[in-house]
Formats: structure tokens, sequence, C-alpha cells
């Protein structure tokens, strides 16, 4: 049986990628028409790397960089927010080889401020992180979202 790739091998594993492919089919009706940039795993991880301290970013202001340095009209929503989690993971298995300096992750949100619960730690390992820049998390029914995020969004291709 083969060894599973490791979140750093995924993170460096480009796949091609990244391509710029005509919006057709079922696409056009949810995205309209034009072209959608499929970045690689490693574009999105530096963009989130832009991102400094106390800012945040949301997947749909990576998903317009990438578009923007692609001459593409979007970004696609779903590799995207993928690669961010791969991204996330790696930053994670970096840091648990000892590494002090990784991707931060947590400075990503998901649409509307929400935190992805689906990154290390969960919800309690990204509030953590996030509180600790000085950001403030507030549970909305189930979800979280960080207050007033607008104030703090960054744009990755500043």
């Amino acid at each position: 049986m083969k060894p599973r790739k490791t979140w750093t091998e995924k993170l460096a594993d480009a796949k091609d990628l990244p391509k710029v492919v005509p919006i057709a089919g079922k696409m056009s009706r949810r995205w309209g028409e034009g072209t959608v940039v499929i970045a690689a795993p490693a574009e999105v991880d530096a963009l989130m790397k832009r991102i400094p301290k106390g800012r945040l970013t949301t997947i749909n202001e990576l998903r317009a960089a990438l578009a923007i340095r692609h001459g593409a009209t979007i970004g696609c929503p779903i590799t995207t927010g993928i690669f961010a989690w791969v991204a996330a993971h790696a930053a994670e298995e970096a840091a648990t080889a000892g590494r002090k300096r990784i991707t931060p992750y947590w400075r990503t949100l998901k649409a509307g401020g929400e935190l992805n619960p689906k990154y290390p730690g969960g919800i309690p390992g990204v509030r953590a992180r996030l509180e600790a820049e000085g950001h403030r998390v507030v549970q909305r029914g189930k979800r979280f979202f960080v207050a007033d995020y607008a104030r703090a969004l960054s744009s990755p291709q500043n």
C-alpha cells in the first residue's frame, strides 16, 4: 500500500495548475459567462501568507485576487476553498515539526466573516488565534463569525 501524502506534499502538488477554462454547461447557470481560474494549491497558500497580523481576508477575496492575477472572470470557489484547507493543515504540520513562521490560515475566513470549522483545531482553535490578535468572535446559531470583520479586511493582492 502506498503511503499517504503529507499535507505539505499535497500543498506542493500543482497537478498541472493553474488553469483558466471557459465557464460552460451547468457552471454557467451558477457563475455566469466568462472564464474561471483553478489556481495551484501553493498559489492560494502564498496569498494567505500575505495577510498581516490583525487583518483578515475571505475565500472570496482570495478568489478575486486569483482572477485578477490570471485574467479570469472568477476564481473557482470550490478549489480555492479546498486549497485553503490544505494550506491550513500544511501550516499545522509545519508547526508540529517546530516551524515558528507558518501560514496564518486563521486569518482566512469564509464568506460573511464566518470561521472555518474544518481548519486545524476546529472553531475553538481558530477562535483562540483570532482573539489573540484582537478580533471579537460571536456566535450566531451554530456558526461563529468575526464581529465587524469587514473593518479588518485586507486584500491579498496588495
